[in-house]
């Protein structure tokens, strides 16, 4: 499987990876859940190249991630915003903080998420939506769609 197949995999898992799955993009949207809105401080905050950051921002803009918005007509200046697809992967960045705290990081935590109506310090977790119990990987079990399961055997028998 390359790359450039990604998208057209049936596993949506696949298809999340080739919007969002490389380290510069995940950065970006760590940026932007930090606060960051403008180009010169992504190059500055997550030491990338002008012409990557271009590309990734754009990519993310086409993907529907983020949208441009104006905040200057003499010079013409944007900003950037996520949009609610954008903000739906909050869950992602604080999945990949959590393991990296867990696995990665030193004694000091760099990022604490509060919570903003009671102001304590949380650490969010996956909960069942029926039964509000905390669920873990050993409590879930992944069932396959017919067409995931069908093109899983095709990559199987594949030379």
């Amino acid at each position: 499987m390359s790359r450039s197949d990604l998208p057209s995999h049936t596993c949506t898992i696949a298809r999340a990876v080739a919007q969002v799955g490389d380290e510069w993009t995940l950065l970006i949207v760590r940026e932007m859940f930090l606060g960051t809105r403008r180009f010169d401080d992504f190059l500055r905050l997550t030491g990338m190249s002008s012409h990557l950051l271009a590309q990734r921002l754009k990519k993310l803009e086409a993907e529907g991630v983020i949208r441009r918005a104006p905040y200057s007509e003499r010079p013409p200046r944007h900003e950037y915003r996520l949009t609610e697809k954008g903000r739906d992967l909050w869950a992602v960045i604080i999945a990949l903080k959590q393991w990296g705290d867990r696995w990665l990081g030193t004694d000091d935590t760099p990022v604490q998420i509060t919570h903003k109506a009671c102001g304590k310090v949380v650490r969010p977790h996956m909960t069942c939506p029926d039964c509000g119990e905390r669920i873990e990987a050993h409590d879930a079990e992944a069932q396959l769609s017919h067409t995931f399961e069908l093109e899983r055997q095709a990559a199987r028998r594949a030379p």
